[in-house]
């Protein structure tokens, strides 16, 4: 589970978690309210059976409670019911949206954000010294785009969904380098950490 070291160890890591078929797919068709993941979307979440385990899968996931802010797309944080307010220990959630309404309070430690930059930059104050989490295909290309995305962790499914939502949609003709530092095999899943260069 060593990673390679990070060349710039100054700045807070800002690292996608994502769940992922083989075909790329993040969530089955018609993810909505009441159908978050989408029809049988469920199978990429597999693997978190394995979650309070010794394993590979279970040392995964103790990563991803271990992060000191999350970042989320307004469609992830909407679709999860807002975590009510608190998405794990009472971390502090920015949510990247194209529009605040004043009357619209975030529950607990939410808050929206509509720049993507100062967002990164609010979440990595946050967080000290721990790693920030994204959550959400859309927050993930605009941190990417603007180039504020350190880490990808893929958990690559061992599954075709076949349709569905994916990933990295929407992220233009732009040329993106990643560096892969990480791959751990676990039961159903293998686990992915690329670094973005940011050259």
């Amino acid at each position: 589970m060593n990673d390679i070291t990070s060349p710039d160890s100054s700045r807070t890591t800002i690292r996608l978690h994502m769940s992922m078929s083989l075909d790329g797919f993040i969530a089955g068709p018609d993810d909505q309210p009441g159908q978050e993941l989408g029809r049988d979307g469920g199978r990429l979440f597999n693997w978190l059976d394995d979650r309070h385990g010794d394993g590979p899968s279970g040392q995964v996931y103790g990563e991803v409670l271990a992060t000191g802010a999350v970042i989320s797309g307004r469609r992830t944080f909407e679709l999860a019911g807002r975590w009510n307010g608190d998405h794990h220990d009472g971390v502090p959630i920015f949510v990247l949206t194209n529009h605040v309404d004043p009357d619209d309070v975030p529950p607990g430690s939410a808050q929206f954000v509509t720049d993507v930059t100062e967002c990164a930059e609010l979440a990595r104050t946050a967080a000290g010294d721990r790693v920030v989490m994204v959550h959400g295909a859309g927050a993930a290309q605009s941190l990417l785009r603007a180039g504020q995305l350190d880490e990808i962790d893929i958990h690559l499914v061992s599954v075709l969904l076949g349709e569905g939502r994916r990933l990295f949609d929407a992220l233009g003709s732009q040329h993106i380098e990643l560096e892969r530092v990480r791959v751990v095999e676990a039961r159903d899943v293998t686990h992915l950490r690329y670094r973005v260069r940011h050259d």
